[in-house]
């Protein structure tokens, strides 16, 4: 290019120069198909007419696609900070702003220069000399915090508290409690710390216990269940600036702001401007959780584990309770199928050939690029080394990768996946492997999800003697964990017994005393074959109802079986309770004999149809509360009753929301028949799945998510609604023609019962919205533990504290 002036070759292009709109995605902190950044030695091209980042590796490719030529060229440097440099006290729940945790990172300078392709032809920046279109677009880049970091920062900020809805009407009980400023003690054991009051009767009691075993005795809120008093202030956070106390409402579940705070705390004699904060409050608690978190005190019983680097050892990044994600993407793709097809057998250049526009939101590339990312080894290198440090040290800790445009991708239909709470690792996977599946429509032979789908087959035997057989698709084989078929039975009688003694005494169980059911997994599997009464089965052959019995058994063998244990339960009154118990899981299993059989010889099918009385006895009937108030609002009689019927009389506001949806129906005005609902568009079977996982049997949640339109929320609410709905209902219809495989079923992967376990999902606390998830995976021979960025030899792998078991199929 010699004897051609840079700044002639940009002006001839400036046609391929956008100004920057604000409803423009700028990215400048991330290759969109690597994850190179402006650290990285090649630095960042930003194409300047689509705003897309590219690596120094990629860039042509995108100009081979595109024709764009014009790029501003990013380089950050790290600056040399002092060693000593004081850290500062986080004071708000975030990452990257003002008072939130201070990460210690090193601090970069960045550079700028404008670069033309195909030749690399670079022209300095700022410079005045440069087209006002380009400085003008430039600055606008540069001012814009790009989609990366807004995401970010946007995400981690903490909730402010709402005024509690119980506060203003507050009524306060005069049983001659006062409170003294210092000395307090639970009324009902010996913890002076962790204490609050009852801002009703002014009952001074201990907190909730924590998942580790920290914490009070549970009194406080045990009292709530009793009494029904909602609000209650942590003692030692009362000070002169009442904004700051802790206030939490047992009802809402959440921190609050009391407005009447002063005057409920004068009720039991608390000056509140003579008090000094002795206690931290639920949101500083939270924070210092997270300052102090402690991975060794979650898995490996406290064991320093050795770093492993290489490839196939890449950690993720949290992106803020992201590990549910980072848990089980590490397990996915440690598998065959998976790495196959985006690693192995697609290339990062293929992949972004073959994408749209924007690749940022094609899953098909970030998938390729996530493969990419976890699988090479590029990126799984010491941190020390990857900044050009010396050699690293045994406990050197890799910086990982964060997959942010892949959660973006992932979670574009599926609203709470794109939130930073925690989620559900056993709801993501199954929400991932539609994804996948639909991504792979019409090319099943490079469906990786087909590698963990399999048939299961429900046989029904009526008291007739007659059977009907069932049969649906799963990704997942979920467990109920049969407590009375735990293996230490006499331990945990010696356990509960010294139990009640130390309550009886006033003292607490420590946690080294604590002794949890062990069940083995053939228990856990054995449920699962187990024989289930179904009361009020309608039998066409008996024409009436009955009590049948339903078995269940697989049709076919996944590659990789997934097992996962129903550790959260319902209990009375629909309260959510995380079994503690131990599962004793083998390395290798054997369910040869949970294979259906089908149809037997001798064995005859219960007749298909319903007699027409009974037919007549069994059409829905509308609810008539519901109608009624329908018809009030001036909607037609008629319409009302299909309405409520349409909607299984799950309530006003979903008849309403159907009637709304339906009004210019040429069928509007059809007779109401039995078969009504039949209609409807057919059930998500990942939201069934979803709801199994709960605690609720299948055919209740198929009926929930029926009446609530497909969404699992409200499907939850009509479940808790209606807590004597029937599952049998639907359970009357039989159909014969289900004996034979269907295409789908027939094409799914099979072979033996064998399997060996190879990967582990644990989790940690008391919710599976809340906690932490950390994978194990057997690689190379050896157990390794992926905890977020953090990869290493895994001395004791927690296999009887899983929550999702991976298994895979012995060949031969």
């Amino acid at each position: 290019m010699e004897g051609i002036d840079p700044m002639d070759v940009l002006r001839s292009n400036l046609s391929r120069v956008r100004l920057p709109e604000p409803t423009n995605r700028i990215y400048k902190h991330e290759c969109c198909v690597s994850f190179e950044t402006p650290r990285a030695e090649g630095g960042l091209f930003m194409d300047m007419s689509t705003f897309l980042a590219f690596g120094k590796d990629y860039v042509d490719w995108n100009y081979r696609k595109t024709g764009n030529p014009v790029y501003l060229h990013i380089k950050q440097t790290k600056k040399i900070v002092p060693e000593d440099r004081p850290l500062k006290k986080p004071t708000l729940l975030a990452i990257g702003v003002e008072g939130g945790f201070d990460s210690n990172e090193p601090e970069y300078e960045e550079s700028y220069s404008i670069v033309i392709l195909p030749n690399y032809v670079t022209l300095p920046f700022p410079s005045v000399e440069l087209p006002e279109k380009v400085r003008l677009a430039v600055d606008a880049i540069l001012l814009n915090e790009g989609v990366e970091k807004r995401e970010q920062l946007a995400a981690w900020t903490a909730d402010k508290k709402q005024v509690s809805a119980y506060a203003m009407t507050l009524q306060q009980i005069d049983n001659g409690v006062i409170v003294p400023p210092l000395g307090w003690k639970c009324a009902k054991c010996d913890k002076k710390e962790n204490l609050w009051l009852n801002l009703t009767d002014g009952m001074m009691l201990c907190g909730r216990k924590n998942w580790d075993g920290s914490g009070g005795n549970n009194h406080a809120i045990e009292h709530y269940k009793e009494t029904g008093y909602p609000l209650a202030v942590k003692l030692g956070t009362i000070t002169a600036d009442l904004e700051a106390a802790d206030v939490f409402s047992y009802p809402e579940d959440d921190s609050v702001e009391d407005p009447l705070l002063a005057q409920h705390l004068a009720f039991f004699g608390i000056d509140f401007t003579s008090l000094r904060k002795t206690e931290m409050t639920t949101a500083e608690r939270e924070l210092d959780h997270n300052t102090n978190f402690d991975w060794n005190r979650i898995q490996e019983s406290g064991q320093e584990v050795e770093p492993i680097f290489g490839p196939g050892y890449t950690g993720l990044i949290n992106l803020g309770n992201s590990c549910y994600l980072a848990a089980t993407m590490q397990v996915v793709f440690s598998t065959q199928s998976f790495s196959a097809r985006y690693y192995m057998n697609q290339n990062l250049k293929v992949a972004f050939e073959m994408a749209p526009f924007d690749p940022t939101v094609d899953l098909n590339m970030q998938l390729t690029k996530l493969a990419h990312g976890l699988l090479s080894g590029k990126y799984s290198v010491p941190a020390s080394e990857k900044d050009g440090n010396a050699a690293p040290t045994t406990d050197a800790k890799q910086q990982g990768i964060p997959p942010r445009m892949f959660k973006s991708v992932i979670a574009a239909s599926h609203p709470e996946f794109s939130t930073m709470r925690q989620q559900d690792a056993l709801e993501f996977f199954l929400h991932f492997l539609d994804q996948v599946e639909r991504a792979n429509s019409g090319k099943p032979e490079l469906d990786p999800s087909r590698s963990f789908k399999f048939g299961v087959e429900e046989r029904i035997l009526c008291t007739s003697g007659k059977v009907a057989y069932n049969r649906r698709l799963d990704y997942i084989l979920s467990l109920n964990i049969p407590l009375h078929e735990a293996t230490n039975k006499e331990e945990l009688e010696a356990f509960q017994k010294m139990k009640a003694e130390k309550i009886s005494e006033g003292k607490d169980v420590s946690s080294d005393e604590i002794v949890r059911p062990r069940v083995p997994l053939e228990a856990c599997l054995a449920s699962f074959s187990a024989p289930e009464q179904i009361p009020d089965f309608y039998s066409s052959a008996l024409k009436a109802k009955t009590t049948a019995i339903k078995t269940a058994g697989l049709t076919s063998f996944p590659d990789y079986l997934v097992l996962h244990m129903r550790k959260f339960v319902m209990e009375a009154g629909w309260v959510p309770k995380k079994l503690d118990v131990y599962i004793d899981v083998p390395d290798v299993i054997d369910i040869s004999h949970m294979r259906s059989k089908g149809l037997q010889p001798g064995e005859e099918l219960l007749p298909e149809g319903v007699p027409e009385e009974e037919a007549e006895s069994r059409k829905p009937v509308a609810n008539e509360n519901i109608v009624s108030q329908l018809v009030s609002m001036g909607f037609n009689h008629f319409h009302c009753q299909k309405a409520a019927i349409n909607t299984l009389n799950a309530g006003v506001e979903e008849a309403m929301n159907w009637l709304l949806s339906h009004m210019d129906d040429p069928d509007i005005d059809a007779p109401i028949s039995s078969g009504a609902q039949a209609a409807e568009a057919p059930i998500d079977q990942s939201k069934i799945d979803t709801l199994i996982t709960f605690g609720f049997q299948e055919e209740l949640a198929r009926k929930a998510l029926k009446a609530s339109g497909g969404d699992i929320e409200k499907a939850t609410d009509w479940i808790f609604s209606n807590p004597n709905a029937s599952t049998s209902s639907d359970m009357d219809t039989t159909s014969s023609n289900n004996t034979t495989p269907t295409t789908t079923d027939a094409g799914l992967p099979d072979g033996g019962g064998k399997y060996r376990l190879f990967g582990i999902v644990s989790h940690i606390g008391t919710s599976t919205q809340c906690g932490h998830y950390v994978a194990h995976i057997l690689k190379d021979g050896r157990w390794v533990i992926f905890n977020d960025n953090k990869v290493g030899a895994s001395i004791n792998p927690p296999k009887d504290m899983g929550y999702l078991y991976f298994f895979e199929r012995i060949n031969g």
